[in-house]
């Protein structure tokens, strides 16, 4: 998807990310939080440090959904909010203005000097970027990443099949192209960085949302309907 394709979508996303999910009985908050809420129980020190703010970027940001729960859940943290959509951005930046700084992307080079970020993330981006551009775009997350930090990629689960229904019948995942976690893994290692794992996740729906804290053991089970790979600079 290009620039003009994600200004196209960015003032109806959100109700068409309601309309696309409904099949899980979850909210768009649901999806947003639980992915801030995985990465701060995987970095507590930086979730808690009082030492200096800690520097999160958010690479592909769109609307901001996943604004307030940095702030919720990294509460000193200074984040930067990266998208290629100006109209995305701008949309973000009036829900929460002064939660977030908003910066444009220009599809090749994130503006910011080398090291700079502690983590980043990027949640459900990737299928929306051409596979051949992977690994470069990965390369340079690594550079603005300092070293021993953190970058997450959310990815839908192209295993499970509710996930791949939901995906087929959004109107702006339209040009998708799924990945699977173990190939997501060593592109983020062919990426520049040390260490990586993958977690799968949202194996149950909101009527079975009494069984969820089973999924740290079900966690490498690739059934979920999403995953996350970690990987460590």
């Amino acid at each position: 998807m290009n620039e003009a394709e994600f200004d196209k979508f960015a003032d109806e996303y959100y109700a068409s990310l309601v309309a696309g999910i409904a099949i899980s009985g979850e909210s768009p908050e649901y999806f947003s939080e639980y992915k801030i809420a995985d990465i701060a129980r995987e970095c507590p020190q930086q979730a808690l440090s009082r030492d200096g703010p800690v520097k999160v970027l958010d690479f592909g940001a769109g609307i901001g959904n996943s604004v307030p729960y940095v702030r919720k859940h990294f509460p000193h943290a200074e984040l930067t909010c990266l998208d290629l959509s100006q109209r995305s951005l701008e949309v973000a930046e009036k829900r929460f203005a002064d939660q977030a700084r908003y910066v444009r992307f220009d599809g090749a080079h994130i503006p910011f000097p080398a090291e700079h970020f502690d983590i980043a993330y990027a949640m459900c981006v990737f299928h929306h970027i051409s596979h051949a551009d992977h690994v470069a775009l990965l390369r340079e997350l690594s550079r603005v990443i300092k070293p021993g930090g953190s970058l997450f990629i959310f990815e839908h689960n192209p295993l499970n099949p509710l996930t791949v229904r939901v995906v087929n019948t959004c109107p702006f995942d339209e040009n998708a192209h799924l990945i699977r976690g173990h190939e997501m893994k060593r592109r983020m290692l062919s990426g520049g960085f040390a260490h990586a794992k993958t977690r799968y996740r949202v194996f149950f729906p909101h009527f079975l949302r009494g069984l969820r804290p089973m999924e740290g053991a079900l966690s490498r089970l690739p059934l979920g309907g999403q995953y996350y790979v970690r990987a460590i600079k």
